[in-house]
């Protein structure tokens, strides 16, 4: 697996992660530090292209979660433990404005919905859109 970064202007600086290659049980975790690594260094708003990667275990969904959750701590959002975001979560009308999504494969987007990801987390197929929506 690789990762390419990229930096697009909207409305704030989006970090826009280009992955090239699987995200499972023998790659997730160098993905997770490489994406610690950018918010270490000041990533807030972050678009994770998967274009490029065929496949993500559950054991990269568990990154990606792990992602949404380092992102919502720094932004000290302080609903997010809250009942009504829980309960937002789970209807589907709460979704995250720091972590999105581009380019899901069928594949992934049948992981990504089966897992309930798509309660939260939004998907795009277009950059420009994506950009848009932080």
């Amino acid at each position: 697996m690789e990762i390419k970064v990229s930096t697009e202007n909207g409305r704030v600086p989006v970090t826009v992660l280009h992955v090239e290659g699987n995200i499972d049980s023998g790659s997730y975790e160098e993905f997770e530090l490489q994406v610690d690594k950018l918010i270490k260094e000041g990533a807030r708003y972050i678009l994770i292209d998967l274009a490029q990667a065929p496949f993500v275990s559950s054991a990269g969904l568990r990154a990606l979660q792990h992602i949404f959750k380092q992102l919502h701590s720094l932004h000290s959002d302080p609903n997010l433990n809250t009942e009504e975001t829980k309960q937002g979560i789970r209807a589907g009308t709460y979704k995250s404005s720091y972590l999105k999504l581009l380019n899901l494969s069928p594949e992934i987007r049948t992981a990504f919905e089966t897992s309930g990801f798509d309660m939260y987390m939004e998907t795009f197929n277009d950059l420009d859109t994506a950009i848009a929506s932080f």
